[in-house]
């Protein structure tokens, strides 16, 4: 496990839409563009073994994506490379850090300098969720994989712990890349799920404010 005082104050960054990392979560990847690359190469000759993951985020007026003020820091933990020089990468979500501000130079990724304050949390055990009514979600989670035509393992989803069920739904399911935003930002686990839930009901009602669909 990484100590606070081993968090650096610069890492890579790759910002990719819609990919979710949360602390004490795992993120399979697909590196294959030369800069991430070469990104992964250098991360791996750090002792951390950081990639910040930072949704892409529409500036008005600048050009190229920014980048959202949170993402989440994940070491590289499984790595494998295919016989046309592809990487196959997992990532172990960290700690979210807030972004200070871009790095210019002539590194062929991304790299800005961080903040991990205000996420600690994020460092320690893992987080429970006390007011969660598991049968009730698992029901609105039925109905959600019903009308979207998902199957799914329920004895696992049954049996999983809270962090565990609500981080890996909220990394997994297809939500719009802002959606994932807010996910990230929560506060709490208690948070996050809440917010969870509020999306799979919105999805469900056809991205409707009124009744439900039946």
């Amino acid at each position: 496990m990484i100590k606070p005082t081993e968090l650096p104050d610069k890492i890579a960054i790759f910002p990719l839409a819609g990919a979710l990392l949360l602390p004490r979560s795992r993120l399979p990847l697909h590196i294959f563009e030369p800069r991430y690359l070469q990104m992964i190469e250098d991360a791996l000759r750090t002792d951390a073994r950081l990639i910040g993951m930072v949704q892409p985020n529409a500036v008005p007026g600048r050009e190229g994506p920014g980048l959202h003020a949170i993402g989440c820091a994940g070491r590289i933990t499984q790595f494998s490379e295919t016989e046309d020089g592809r990487y196959m990468i997992t990532l172990g979500g960290v700690s979210r850090f807030r972004v200070v501000e871009e790095i210019e130079g002539f590194s062929p990724y991304r790299q800005c300098t961080v903040k991990w304050d205000g996420f600690e949390r994020d460092l320690g055990k893992e987080e429970a969720d006390t007011g969660f009514h598991r049968q009730k979600f698992l029901e609105l989670l039925g109905r959600y994989f019903e009308a979207r035509g998902l199957s799914a393992d329920w004895d696992t989803l049954k049996e999983a712990e809270d962090e565990l069920l609500i981080n890996s739904l909220s990394m997994m399911l297809d939500l719009d890349p802002e959606d994932k935003q807010a996910l990230l930002e929560a506060p709490s686990l208690e948070t996050r799920r809440e917010t969870l839930v509020t999306l799979i009901e919105y999805t469900m009602r056809g991205g409707q404010d009124d009744g439900m669909m039946q």
